[in-house]
């Protein structure tokens, strides 16, 4: 896919600014000021709809892109109220609410405070709190936007771009230099906006998308809770989560308070959302979208798309992806993005011909016995057999699994003295650390007759093997808000010292948490690397060797837990969610669809209630809440990986909106007189 590189000076925001302001200076439509008197009626609705229903609208001069942002506007109003109940207050503990009246996704607007206050929305939605007045020209909001592109389009009768009129809202971790930015904290910044786009945001803009707020967070990307916008709960239960970290834009997506939504993962904080909120969730290559502009980029970080279509996240993809010089990894990238827009590939629902192996070492049921699992891994069989169906020939592994004999092959070789560490019994050493046996001498025996490993080593205890890196988050964390260049916050002493933080035991420690990332005093990525090549060699070389052009597996094998309720075990190489995260982790893309809808699960909770953390399992309990299949493909893969996720979407139909939360019975929309 072709673009233009921008040159490695070139500042980002200014160029999507000056799209924005050359449209609002040559149609002056922006200009006119909000007035709900100005009123005209549409028959749009916002509830699941996709960018060429959008598109087609506009162009068929039924709809406008002012009216298309009222009509998630009065969605957001009527919905997006608190999911909890704070009986203390904001930071501290909260209690979950069956059949509550909100899902708390949107913890920002972008809406000028005249215009904000009009539509009935509280003052800590406002697109900053450092600047109350915000009369910046230089900053359009939603609506004003929106006016420009109808103003561009009544002179031209042409669309601004392929993204004109679709409205999205961003993770708060991203910068949005007209919207408040501080991943879901509290903190007190001398200026909440930061000074320029993320790169994929300006992106964005230039392709006409309308950035209508920032998405609720799991603080810090972590959880599925923030100190600064509260709780986000699941719209197919309240009661439960949403998925994190990005449950925000997870659940924006769900509720249609947004055509699309932009989401970070570093382990499952893409498909966690997309999976618990029956969406579709791209996680990518990591090196095909720029992270620059995000709060703590490191090694594992991808920024992807939420969108209710397998082909709307492709679309928002093409608009995305690409080189960005402020992100050295997209170097990758050149050369290897297909010539045509990834929405291409989602037209062709046949099969035939695409060899796609089963993970089964993530559904093994002689592992996965417990009776929690069950309803994901039932739904999860029945998906292969839709596949199979379409054309697709199915390859199993062996009995311990798709990857099982090459990671017992090439993993002694491949991680070596990292390897060694982590097997003590195969490589003993004396008090000092120094080797009692030839160590190397083993490696060599054991890469030439795997068979001599004792147990089975399959890809679920590959993620054991220490390979976390040093300092990364601080480094992360300090580089970023270094270069924000914040009058009052410039570090992670800052973040601790110059905030509020909530009170919740069932969420991580947020200050905490910082305090144990501000120890590290080196930075070393040593380990993280070398073990992302050798997961790379071993699943590359498994799909070479049986020919494969995916893989497959359960994005998830639990169901959303209830809010406040113990987290299942991390065990078996299952990890937050119940996700399986390794693989994409290691720079693999993955595409999350869903895969239909449980009708009984299973919960865990204390044992014995109110006891010293030990859990149990109860139930069935009646519950109708998503699964999702994950497809995972080689790098650079997201065409034939879209080919496979549109052609299940299409044949099974699994996505359904949250039926507690229909549609809205709007205001008359608000137009900007012509």
């Amino acid at each position: 896919m072709h673009r233009p590189s921008a040159s490695p000076s070139a500042p980002q925001r200014p160029v999507a600014r000056t799209l924005l302001l050359a449209s609002l200076l040559a149609f002056g439509s922006a200009a006119a000021p909000f007035s709900p008197a100005l009123r005209a009626s549409t028959t749009f609705a916002a509830e699941e709809a996709t960018i060429s229903e959008i598109q087609r609208a506009i162009l068929a001069r039924e709809v406008t892109a002012t009216q298309i942002v009222h009509a998630y506007l009065d969605r957001i109003r009527a919905y997006n109220g608190p999911g909890t109940a704070e009986p203390d207050g904001r930071l501290q503990p909260i209690e979950p609410i069956v059949d509550a009246p909100g899902v708390n996704a949107i913890i920002t607007l972008n809406l000028r405070p005249a215009t904000r206050e009009a539509l009935g929305f509280d003052s800590r939605k406002a697109r900053s709190l450092t600047d109350p007045v915000d009369d910046n020209p230089a900053m359009p909001d939603a609506l004003e936007v929106a006016a420009a592109l109808d103003a561009h389009f009544e002179a031209t009768g042409r669309l601004v771009g392929p993204l004109h009129g679709v409205t999205i809202v961003i993770k708060d971790q991203y910068d949005t230099f007209d919207l408040r930015t501080t991943s879901g904290a509290d903190a007190f910044y001398a200026n909440d906006r930061p000074p320029e786009d993320a790169t994929f945001v300006a992106r964005l803009r230039e392709a006409g998308a309308i950035i209508l707020g920032k998405a609720n967070m799991g603080e810090y990307a972590s959880g599925i809770r923030s100190s600064f916008g509260g709780t986000t709960v699941n719209p197919y239960d309240t009661s439960r989560v949403p998925g994190g970290s990005s449950g925000g834009s997870g659940v924006a997506v769900a509720m249609s308070f947004a055509t699309v939504a932009i989401a970070e993962e570093s382990g499952p904080s893409i498909r966690a959302p997309a999976v618990y909120n029956n969406t579709v969730g791209i996680s990518p290559t990591q090196e095909l979208v720029s992270r620059h502009g995000m709060m703590n980029n490191g090694l594992h970080t991808r920024t992807g798309p939420i969108a209710r279509t397998v082909e709307d996240a492709a679309r928002v993809l093409t608009v995305i992806a690409g080189y960005d010089p402020k992100d050295e990894m997209t170097a990758f990238a050149v050369g290897r993005t297909p010539a045509e827009p990834y929405e291409s590939f989602t037209k062709n629902a046949d099969l035939r011909g695409l060899r796609i192996g089963v993970v089964r070492e993530f559904m093994d049921r002689r592992v996965f016995s417990d009776p929690i699992y069950q309803p994901s891994l039932d739904l999860i069989d029945a998906a292969i057999e839709d596949l199979r169906r379409l054309g697709a020939t199915i390859v199993e592994g062996g009995p311990d699994g798709l990857f099982t004999a090459h990671v017992r092959r090439l993993a002694p070789k491949l991680l070596n003295r990292t390897w060694t560490k982590a097997h003590p019994e195969l490589f003993p050493v004396d008090a000092e650390g120094r080797p009692t046996t030839d160590h190397l001498n083993t490696l060599v025996e054991l890469t030439l007759d795997p068979s001599r490993f004792p147990g089975s080593l399959t890809m679920r205890d590959f993620g054991e093997v220490s390979g976390n890196s040093v300092g990364e988050n601080r480094f992360g964390f300090n580089l970023y808000l270094g270069a924000r260049g914040d009058a009052r916050i410039r570090s992670i002493d800052d973040l601790i010292s110059q905030a509020n933080f909530f009170v919740d035991t069932a969420e991580s420690d947020k200050r905490a948490s910082l305090g144990r990332h501000n120890e590290d005093r080196v930075y070393d990525t040593a380990l993280r690397l070398q073990r992302r090549f050798a997961v790379q060699q071993i699943v590359l070389a498994c799909m070479a060797e049986l020919e494969l052009d995916a893989v497959i597996f359960p994005s998830s094998n639990l169901h959303p837990r209830k809010v406040g309720s113990p987290r299942d075990p991390s065990r078996h190489g299952i990890g937050n969610y119940g996700m399986w995260t390794f693989i994409g982790a290691q720079g693999f893309p993955a595409i999350t669809v869903p895969a239909g809808f449980t009708t009984e699960v299973y919960d865990r909770v204390p044992y014995p209630e109110g006891g010293d953390g030990a859990t149990r399992v109860v139930g069935p309990v009646p519950a109708e809440l998503p699964v999702g299949i994950d497809f995972l493909g080689r790098p650079f893969s997201e065409p034939l990986l879209l080919r496979i996720a549109a052609a299940y979407e299409q044949a099974t139909h699994h996505r359904r909106p949250p039926l507690r939360f229909g549609p809205v019975e709007s205001a008359p929309l608000r137009i900007a007189d012509k």
